[in-house]
């Protein structure tokens, strides 16, 4: 394990050595791991959107009991609980709060009044704004290169244009950058736009500690650059993930052809999660208004969690999605989140240094 290497305003402001963030990616950034990372100096974040509450409360007290370093959650800000999961973070001093959303307001204050940092994931410069407005302490920016729910602007594009939006009006707040993000190089590419660090999913996900299952993390390890899809087909949002015999049905399946599997997932999610049609109702309500989806878009958002598992943790690549980014076409190998964090901050200071040498 290396001692710190970068420093950037990043690391200062959560309390971790290494600018390296593994995002919350539904079914796989579980306890094992968040806590991985965390103890190999990166932030490591829960994935709580695919937990009910107790399931989220044991994840956390697990993380705790596996690591004393910093760690986050990340929540749906649209979520009927989302209180309730703030007040969660709040009592057991849970270090960061991200947010697949925007968050209400009145949540990022209520959590930086409890000392939480507060980084929302954005896809747009004017949201970046906004949320520094609401008061939030660090953004993370994701290009379409990244898997799961993307937009079609590249990192390279995007990340710049948050900055400079940020600089118009005068705030300082740190950028991580995520999206095409897996090496050293990455990193070092990152901080010379400015970013104060980078996230990354599809490479944490391909790591030893990974809880997806081996069958599944080799169908990764075989693909290609070209071997990645945005498909609406799933929950009516452009959604990175594998080609896949089934993602190919999607693609050319009708909404009617849906409408039975996309019932028989929500009675599904419905029995796992223990929430009552009320509480669903509720839920979908508050997803509509938050995202603009339209009812059409929200039932096909019940798949989703149901897809993933299906495909993540079951292993049944027949029935169920893999999320991804591009970046899955250039990873071979499967390391510990201890041997990956150390590789990238070993390799992105020696670039930052050779790339010195070419000043005059």
């Amino acid at each position: 394990m290396i001692e710190q290497r970068i420093r950037t305003p990043f690391t200062d402001l959560v309390g971790v050595r290494h600018p390296v963030v593994q995002t919350g990616m539904g079914w796989v950034s579980g306890a094992r791991l968040t806590s991985a990372t965390a103890n190999a100096g990166g932030l490591g974040i829960l994935a709580s959107a695919t937990m009910d509450f107790a399931q989220l409360e044991q994840a956390v007290i697990e993380v705790k009991g596996r690591t004393d370093q910093p760690f986050g959650v990340n929540m749906r800000a649209d979520a009927g609980d989302a209180g309730k999961r703030v007040d969660l973070l709040i009592e057991h001093g849970v270090k960061v709060a991200s947010f697949a959303l925007q968050p209400k307001q009145e949540l990022v204050a209520k959590l930086k009044d409890a000392g939480i940092v507060v980084m929302p994931s954005i896809g747009a410069a004017k949201h970046a704004v906004k949320v520094a407005g609401w008061g939030a302490d660090a953004v993370m920016v994701q290009g379409g290169e990244g898997g799961g729910h993307t937009g079609p602007v590249p990192t390279t594009l995007l990340l710049p244009s948050v900055l400079d939006a940020l600089r118009g009006i005068g705030s300082t707040m740190p950028v991580v950058a995520a999206g095409g993000f897996f090496d050293g190089r990455g990193l070092a590419a990152a901080l010379s736009y400015g970013a104060a660090g980078v996230g990354m999913g599809t490479r944490f996900l391909l790591t030893a500690d990974s809880a997806v299952p081996d069958a599944v993390k080799q169908l990764y390890l075989a693909r290609s650059l070209t071997d990645t899809v945005v498909t609406a087909k799933v929950d009516g949002m452009p959604h990175r993930m594998l080609r896949t015999d089934l993602v190919a049905e999607l693609e050319e399946s009708s909404a009617l052809k849906r409408l039975g599997p996309t019932t028989r997932r929500t009675l599904e999610f419905k029995r796992e999660s223990g929430m009552s049609w009320l509480d669903l109702a509720k839920d979908g309500r508050s997803m509509k208004r938050a995202s603009g989806r339209s009812l059409g878009q929200m039932a096909l958002a019940a798949n989703t969690p149901q897809m993933l598992k299906a495909g993540l943790v079951d292993g049944d690549t027949t029935a169920g999605v893999l999320a991804s980014g591009q970046v899955v076409g250039l990873l071979d190998d499967l390391p510990t989140c201890e041997q990956l964090i150390d590789r990238v901050v070993t390799e992105a200071a020696d670039v930052l240094n050779r790339s010195a040498t070419y000043l005059v």
